[in-house]
């Protein structure tokens, strides 16, 4: 097989660019992580899933990633969530750092190279900070620092924003410490009781932008090849970094920013004021974890993402009946020896397209989407292959194993989606899903024997009583010639 190009839309250009990293086989990439003041939400779980499926994809196509997220631990939210609660910020921060993580190792998102704090990198911000002031592209004024937005003729470049227009359109207070309304917070000087660090300009602490520049600094070098993040960051926030950066540093700081698209809800733009916030908590208490990781690669990551529960529950329909395939994958034993038949080469010809087609998807800016939809017109095939085919050969069984382990090698390691054994996948959802009902799944299993003994029995009048008692309580059977499959919808 030929070797798989990345092509990616890259915000700083505007168009979609063939990948080239600065130093390959080494890729370097830096995402924008939480603030840690606040549960997890469906926005973060998007951010993580789809900067791990390009992580994974790079690795995948032979680069060596070294990639950084960052946990923002000290900023204005954190110290005022941390009075409204009467909790010590560092222990407020902890809190939602270990939410995070615990959200993010559920949803099968590996851990990236570094995961640096703000908090443990002051003495690089601090140094950063006075390099700025000694190249006049920064100044102190009353124990604040401030990044000189007019000293940098090409801000704007990333949003497409013209510093005249955006002096003109200025709606925020200005603050008398500041010589221009757009110049941005370099350090903070601290209020009484505030956290804070010693710096020459006196007690304070970090801005929320150079942060990000000093850290990407320490562990990637002066100019990265991938930063990313959401599109709500493009503009103060990786505008910011790219002034700081380029300013201290006279190089390019990224050559390919890429940005996630939002999370709506039911059409409309999550917020807490609307009161249509989703977290993680809710989600894992109710999803499998691969029905929300399968739901958040469901449409083109530059595109806005619509939660309702609808849509949710049509993914979670898509992955149990990918995992009923998988289920039944395992179970295939050769009945007699023999070749392929014709439908077997059918289903053989699916398979080499969906590997070359599933690559294309994603080496086409990471069309995950795409490579979901090969993925599962790929199962429906060798779905339907073992149900109507009764005395599966010898041969059909190797085609059939080197399938499931096609689809472990590309689905499985790249989206993530398949990595769990198919039994232990249906122990579990049904094990949950009974709970609302009140059964357990041996009360559920008696009743499924107790059905297949009146079939036996020719008491279809008792079989079909039970069905129907059973699908009311949302608990779905499919016969099939070995056994009753069953589940929970």
């Amino acid at each position: 097989m030929e070797k798989t190009t990345l092509k990616i839309y890259n915000t700083l250009s505007k168009k979609i660019e063939t990948f080239i990293p600065l130093n390959p086989p080494k890729v370097t990439m830096y995402v924008c992580g939480i603030t840690a003041y606040d549960s997890p939400h469906l926005g973060h779980a998007r951010s993580a899933v789809v900067f791990d499926v390009l992580y994974r994809f790079l690795q995948y196509l032979g680069y060596k990633v070294i990639y950084v997220r960052n946990i923002t631990d000290i900023d204005d939210k954190i110290i005022n969530r941390s009075n409204q609660e009467g909790i010590f910020w560092k222990d407020l921060v902890e809190k939602y750092i270990k939410e995070y993580e615990e959200a993010l190792e559920a949803l099968n998102v590996l851990k990236p190279t570094y995961e640096p704090r703000a908090s443990e990198h002051i003495s690089e911000i601090i140094d950063l900070i006075q390099k700025l002031i000694d190249k006049g592209l920064a100044y102190e004024s009353d124990g604040d620092v401030y990044f000189e937005v007019q000293k940098f003729p090409s801000y704007g470049k990333l949003s497409g924003r013209k510093i005249d227009e955006l002096i003109t359109g200025v709606r925020i207070e200005v603050s008398e410490k500041k010589k221009n309304p757009l110049d941005f917070a370099l350090w903070k000087s601290a209020k009484p009781g505030e956290p804070f660090w010693e710096s020459p300009w006196g007690k304070g602490r970090p801005g929320w932008h150079i942060e990000c520049s000093a850290m990407a600094l320490k562990y990637l070098g002066e100019t990265i090849d991938i930063h990313g993040g959401g599109l709500d960051l493009i503009f103060p926030h990786h505008e910011n970094e790219i002034a700081q950066s380029e300013g201290a540093n006279d190089k390019p700081f990224v050559r390919y920013f890429i940005h996630h698209g939002l999370i709506t809800v039911n059409g409309e733009k999550m917020s807490k004021s609307l009161g249509n916030f989703v977290t993680m908590e809710y989600l894992l208490n109710k999803f499998h974890p691969e029905v929300i990781r399968a739901f958040l690669l469901s449409t083109n990551y530059r595109s806005p993402l619509d939660y309702s529960e609808t849509n949710i529950k049509n993914m979670e329909k898509a992955i149990y009946h990918f995992y009923e395939t998988l289920y039944w994958l395992k179970k295939v034993q050769p009945l007699r020896e023999g070749l392929l038949s014709d439908k077997a080469r059918k289903l053989e010809r699916v398979w080499q397209e969906f590997e070359k087609k599933f690559l294309e998807a994603l080496s086409d800016d990471l069309n995950t989407a795409l490579a979901l939809g090969q993925l599962f017109t790929l199962e429906n095939e060798v779905y339907n292959f073992i149900s109507r085919n009764p005395a599966i050969t010898t041969e059909e069984s190797v085609l059939l194993e080197k399938i499931e382990k096609s689809i472990k090698q590309t689905a499985g390691k790249i989206l993530g989606i398949g990595i769990s054994d198919p039994s232990d996948f249906w122990q579990k959802e049904r094990d949950k899903k009974l709970k609302s009902v009140g059964k357990t799944v041996e009360e559920i299993e008696k009743l499924v024997k107790e059905r297949e003994k009146a079939r036996k029995e020719k008491n279809f009048a008792l079989a079909d009583q039970i069905r129907d008692n059973l699908q009311n309580l949302g608990i779905i059977l499919k016969d099939t010639r070995t056994e009753t499959f069953w589940y929970v919808e």
